[in-house]
């Protein structure tokens, strides 16, 4: 069974409500939580690419990322979880993993459930939640994987509209 169905969140995948790349967060993180997430990515054999600035290189251990200079070119992980849908880290702190999706990509209940799969892989995998806002407005989630029932559930009512 679906964590959520498609005509109930539609809404919260709208790009013109959301914003196009929303963003999806797991609060109160660690270096290690940030190398589970890489070591998750790589165990599931998902597509990946790292890269710092225009330069792709081979992915490093997430200590050695997240200790570079603030002035440091962007550190970048994009993550295929399938080939048409991508998530994109990027390792600003320590101390919140976070990404953004593009809700063009994720259009249509087979898309919600890959979707929703790779929140649940995460907040598996670290046994914290993920929690997904809209674009530029975070702290207001409106989704997002649950440790406790161990599904995506809604956070917010979805609109009416």
């Amino acid at each position: 069974m679906a964590d959520l169905v498609w005509d109930d969140v539609k809404c919260f995948f709208d790009p013109d409500v959301m914003g196009s790349l929303p963003d999806v967060r797991v609060p109160d993180t660690s270096v290690e939580d940030w190398q589970a997430v890489i070591d998750l990515v790589v165990e599931k054999g998902w597509t990946y690419q790292y890269s710092e600035g225009e330069s792709v290189l081979p992915m490093p251990r997430a200590e050695t990322v997240l200790s570079r200079p603030r002035d440091a070119e962007c550190a970048v992980l994009r993550v295929w979880p399938t080939a048409d849908v991508l998530a994109i880290f990027r390792f600003h702190a320590a101390v919140e993993v976070d990404f953004d999706v593009d809700l063009r990509e994720l259009q249509g209940q087979q898309r919600l459930e890959v979707f929703c799969g790779f929140l649940r892989e995460i907040g598996r995998r670290l046994g914290k939640s993920v929690l997904m806002d809209p674009e530029g407005d975070s702290g207001r989630p409106v989704l997002g994987f649950d440790v406790e029932v161990d599904r995506v559930v809604l956070l917010a009512d979805p609109q009416v509209g």
